[in-house]
């Protein structure tokens, strides 16, 4: 079950000419993370301080940009021969700090421990993927609520104003998505 990551392909493909200009440019991989984190922070701001539906637009807006950037990063580090244990970290660490900031955005829409409850569940996948790869399994992406979901979710919210029931998806559908990739794990790993 690989969710919406089972378009990443047809996506990445369609970024293409912008890998190419990025790389023309000599643009840093590290720098497409950090405008990943940055979009984040602003679809944060116009879920926080806009009211629904006149949020949907920003906040969509900003959350393609981010996954674009999410998506850009390690490609042009691959296309440009720039790839690096470091990169690679950075990469991670952006991710995780661009999903924070984003569901950060609910604060000021639901209760503080919902929030809370939401954001360390959308972490999880992340990390039964990464510790997976550290014990020498594939990465393992994709499921019923991985990043792109998340995204779609919270444009959602923004246009419906359902912050509490976006965000109680969002919990459980991590959770859930946590559970399937450590399933594929103790098979991979047995």
């Amino acid at each position: 079950m690989n969710g919406l990551y089972a378009l990443k392909p047809w996506y990445a493909a369609r970024l293409s000419g912008v890998r190419g200009a990025l790389a023309r440019r000599e643009v840093s991989p590290d720098t497409l993370t950090a405008a990943g984190v940055l979009c984040g922070a602003g679809a944060a701001g116009a879920l926080a301080w806009l009211p629904a539906p006149l949020a949907v637009l920003p906040v969509a807006v900003f959350l393609a940009a981010r996954l674009g950037f999410a998506n850009l990063d390690g490609a042009l580090a691959r296309d440009t021969g720039r790839t690096t244990r470091r990169g690679a970290v950075i990469n991670e660490l952006g991710d995780r700090a661009a999903d924070l900031v984003v569901l950060a955005g609910f604060l000021t829409l639901a209760p503080l421990w919902l929030v809370a409850v939401a954001a360390l569940a959308a972490t999880l996948p992340s990390w039964v993927s990464l510790a997976g790869a550290a014990a020498g399994a594939p990465r393992r992406n994709g499921g019923p609520v991985g990043k792109t979901e998340r995204c779609l979710l919270v444009a959602v919210a923004a246009a419906t104003g359902w912050a509490t029931p976006v965000l109680i998806v969002i919990a459980a559908g991590s959770a859930l998505t946590a559970l399937i990739r450590l399933g594929w794990l103790r098979k991979e790993l047995a």
